[in-house]
């Protein structure tokens, strides 16, 4: 039925069409809040050292086993609108962090339910929101309290790598070497306090266990030698890197030649081959040993290539040949005729290896500039997989660690300590406002209930413990050490995180929240 907005001259006046449907002010907050939370608790069971995964299959009957919330969230078919956004504030969290997807999930679904019980005691929505605005000011104030006052060197970026890692499929030695591998890599393209990320890439190969995951300092391509006779390691290379066809030139109308005789065959074969001999002597002109071009090789040049000792790769991928380049110092030549000595690069070694039925081409030490790939061993697909995403958040989180110097306490206490603060602060706020305040930091418990939940211990018990330990000492979590879940401070167990890991979580959770709270119409078209 139309909906009537109002009367116009004694006639009903219908501004939405008959097949729109509206839900309006308690009904449309129920509903969304509804989703939110429970998009939220889809994840809340992957939290922590001791959180489980989810298997996604999709109606293709392609299989997704993670422990990663941003990764879950993205899989899932979501619809509502409402459930969308907290869909958003993990895929936010993810791009600016690259991890706490799940917390920052957790706490927005934990700050509806905190909004709907205020909503139920008639509290105003712009007050919820007022409220808590304030209170994420004020969780921040409390992350730079309980930042670390402590040097970021190797070894706490390799805690806060592990702890990234803790609960995602690796454990005990092999998150530490894995942890090794990461600051390697972030320290490998790090000047003066700056990460640049883009240099530093992930490949996978299915065929090993975790524990053969290596640094490579270079490229690696997924491409084999043109010919079986090429070299499959060459030492001290030159290289070139083509974004043009190495073979005959052609017109780009279709035109049809008339031979009356085997002269004029040959002469026109003779020349063909005379442009092939000539397009291959300019690249061995410049001694070079190793060609990547992006388009195709004729099998002639080819052969004459790897007669002068010269390994070629073809259609290699667009992002692989800048790679190559930015690693070697070779420029991306478009035109053969432009083509000289300042474009030629160098490397210690371009090898090839085989996994399995798979040729891989690793170009290491690169001179020019730095670039390094984490290349993830697993040994089934779901398992290298998970893996690439686990070594991405731990990336991610060294990166923040180093560019920002600041890293807090792990294991819920940075939580127990945001809530704490949150709370002392809530009773110089006035009015209603100070109920919001006080559910923000209500809300910011889900975070060491859930970890103790995950871990198979008492939620209630756990929270009055961290409570008490924390103010008693100032600095309490929960921490899992030999399979076993205490409290405890967990710093001296290495149990670390970057702090704008907390404060994106806070923002994003608390705007996602306030967003949704505010919502008291909702009208959907056909």
């Amino acid at each position: 039925m139309a909906e009537r907005q109002g009367q116009l001259g004694g006639q009903p006046l219908f501004v939405l069409s008959e097949d729109s449907q509206r839900t309006s002010g308690k009904d449309a907050q129920t509903s969304n809040i509804a989703a939110g939370k429970a998009v939220a608790e889809s994840v809340r069971t992957t939290l922590g050292p001791r959180g489980m995964d989810k298997m996604l299959v999709s109606d293709s009957g392609d299989v997704v086993i993670t422990n990663d919330g941003a990764t879950i969230l993205d899989e899932m078919d979501i619809e509502h609108p409402a459930a969308q956004m907290i869909v958003e504030v993990a895929d936010t969290q993810e791009e600016e962090i690259g991890d706490g997807t799940t917390t920052a999930s957790v706490l927005a679904g934990r700050l509806l339910a905190q909004a709907e019980e205020l909503l139920d005691q008639d509290v105003h929505p712009t007050t919820i929101v007022e409220g808590y605005h304030h209170a994420a000011e004020i969780a921040n104030e409390a992350v730079d309290e309980v930042a670390l006052d402590v040097d970021v060197d190797d070894d706490l970026l390799e805690q806060v790598a592990e702890s990234s890692m803790t609960g995602k499929g690796t454990g005990g030695i092999t998150a530490g070497r894995l942890a090794e591998t990461v600051v390697g890599a972030v320290r490998r393209v790090e000047h003066d306090g700056v990460v640049d990320d883009d240099r530093i890439a992930l490949s996978t190969q299915v065929g090993a266990s975790s524990s053969a995951t290596e640094l490579i300092e270079g490229v690696v391509v997924d491409e084999e030698p043109l010919l079986a006779a090429m070299a499959r390691s060459v030492d001290d290379p030159r290289i070139a890197v083509f974004d043009v066809e190495l073979g005959v030139r052609t017109g780009d109308v279709d035109v049809e030649y008339e031979l009356d005789s085997v002269d004029q065959l040959s002469a026109a074969m003779e020349s063909e081959e005379s442009e092939l001999r000539e397009l291959a002597d300019r690249i061995t002109a410049e001694d070079v040993d190793v060609v990547f071009t992006t388009d195709d090789v004729d099998d002639r040049v080819a052969s004459l290539l790897e007669a002068e000792g010269v390994v070629a790769f073809e259609d290699v991928d667009d992002d692989d040949a800048t790679a190559v380049a930015r690693a070697t110092g070779a420029g991306r030549v478009g035109s053969l005729e432009d083509f000289d000595g300042d474009d030629v690069g160098s490397a210690d070694t371009v090898r090839t290896d085989t996994f399995g039925d798979d040729e891989v081409t690793f170009v290491e030490g690169g001179a020019a500039t730095q670039a390094v790939n984490v290349f993830v061993r697993g040994g089934t697909e779901h398992v290298v997989d998970e893996l690439e995403r686990t070594l991405s958040d731990a990336v991610n989180v060294v990166t923040a660690a180093v560019e920002t110097g600041e890293v807090v306490p792990g294991a819920g206490a940075s939580e127990i300590a945001i809530a704490d603060h949150v709370r002392r602060e809530a009773a110089g706020v006035e009015g209603r406002r100070q109920l919001a305040v006080e559910a923000f930091a209500d809300a910011v418990d889900i975070v060491p209930r859930t970890l103790a939940e995950n871990a198979g211990t008492d939620p209630i018990d756990a929270l009055v413990d961290l409570r008490a330990e924390h103010d008693e000492s100032g600095r309490a979590g929960l921490v899992t050490v030999d399979g076993e879940t205490a409290v405890g401070d967990p710093v001296p167990d290495g149990v670390v995180d970057p702090a704008t890991v907390k404060r994106e979580a806070v923002d994003s959770a608390s705007e996602a929240a306030t967003m949704i709270a505010r919502i008291d119409d909702v009208i959907a078209a056909e």
